[in-house]
């Protein structure tokens, strides 16, 4: 029988600026859908914060895309929109960018991650949740799980993995997507999805063995805030989903990507390049200049469409490493300032405030 998870996400108030979800609002999502288990509209479900995004992760039997779940999500983030103006959070309802729901959550601001798959006999999986960056944040860490050998072992001795999988690559600047297999297209691969700020990985596919391959093993949002909103109006703070072992990278696999504190974009205001820290929920706020940008892991088990879990995944001294070579990375990069690369390239800031400021000299250039 085929299973769902939807993972679905958005900023709708925060404590202390851009700090951390408040549990009232928390408390406030886990009883909208308890509500919704008890109606039978879902299966099972968690709620979760990362920094000042609000998550909401569910289970059920209906597919991806389903109006009847992106409603019932768009509800949850709009009773806790209301509650925040309330509690005059900072950001209440910021990434509501629509005044009304058409059938569908896409475009309207939250981000969303969704799979449906069969389940199989052992069913691991892991949900990352990053805040305070952009979808092209999870480029490196998915690449390195599903086609670096030098991270995935079983890439290498493992025979069910040894044929690779297939990259769903998503051009999100001219919205179009394409399929690339690897190892055969590796080096076209990287070609894309290095530059992150345009190409993300979107799905991961197997190639064979025995998992269906028409079923995704791993699924990113890739939604972008500015695309939706004509303007700046925050960090898309992606999230992802991991299916591990039996013909899948191990869960250690999986989690070995992160040991590397890599820089993605966003952190103060969406403009500024700095290192990911993998850090326990408990960590989950981001303060120092906003940041740095943060990824947090709950890893579960799935029973009959039910979860088993969380386990908090990085709270491991094993990241205690990583995690103060990215506070190094972290103490580098602000000695820049408002210098490159610490700033991000004129290009990517063309979608912040910065233009405003730019528009003001416009008049003052004389010809050389």
């Amino acid at each position: 029988m085929k299973a769902t998870i939807s993972l679905i996400k958005a900023d709708v108030g925060s404590v202390a600026g851009h700090a951390i979800v408040p549990e009232d609002l928390k408390k406030l999502a886990e009883e909208s859908l308890k509500e919704a288990v008890e109606t039978g509209t879902i299966i099972d479900f968690r709620v979760f914060n990362a920094g000042d995004d609000l998550e909401l992760l569910m289970t059920h039997r209906k597919g991806v895309d389903c109006q009847e779940i992106h409603g019932l999500a768009w509800e949850v983030f709009k009773r806790c929109a209301e509650k925040a103006k309330e509690m005059k959070l900072y950001g209440a309802g910021q990434d509501l960018l629509k005044d009304a729901f058409s059938g569908n959550i896409r475009g309207l601001g939250p981000g969303i991650a969704e799979m449906e798959f069969t389940e199989r006999k052992a069913e691991p999986f892991l949900v990352f949740m990053m805040d305070k960056t952009e979808p092209g944040a999870f480029n490196l860490p998915i690449f390195k799980i599903f086609a670096d050998p030098f991270n995935t072992a079983g890439l290498v001795i493992d025979p069910s993995m040894h044929s690779g999988f297939v990259f769903e690559i998503w051009d999100i600047l001219e919205h179009k997507k394409v399929f690339m297999r690897c190892p055969e297209e590796l080096y076209s691969v990287l070609a894309l999805i290095g530059a992150k700020s345009r190409f993300v990985i979107k799905r991961v596919y197997p190639k064979g063995g025995k998992l269906p391959a028409e079923e995704p093993v791993a699924v990113i949002s890739t939604e972008k805030l500015y695309q939706v909103a004509g303007e700046y109006v925050g960090k898309d703070d992606p999230v992802a989903i991991v299916r591990a072992q039996s013909g899948l990278p191990a869960v250690g696999e999986v989690l070995e990507a992160f040991a590397f504190p890599h820089l993605v974009s966003g952190w103060m205001r969406g403009s500024h390049n700095g290192p990911i820290m993998p850090v326990p929920f408990r960590a989950s706020k981001c303060t120092r200049f906003d940041g740095p940008p943060r990824c947090i892991c709950a890893g579960f088990q799935l029973c009959n469409g039910k979860l088993i879990g969380p386990v908090d995944m990085f709270d491991d001294p094993a990241f205690d490493h990583t995690r103060q070579k990215a506070n190094e990375i972290a103490d580098y990069m602000r000695r820049h300032g408002p210098f490159e690369p610490h700033r991000l390239s004129a290009e990517d800031m063309e979608y912040t405030t910065l233009p405003k400021v730019l528009e003001a000299l416009k008049g003052r250039f004389e010809e050389v």
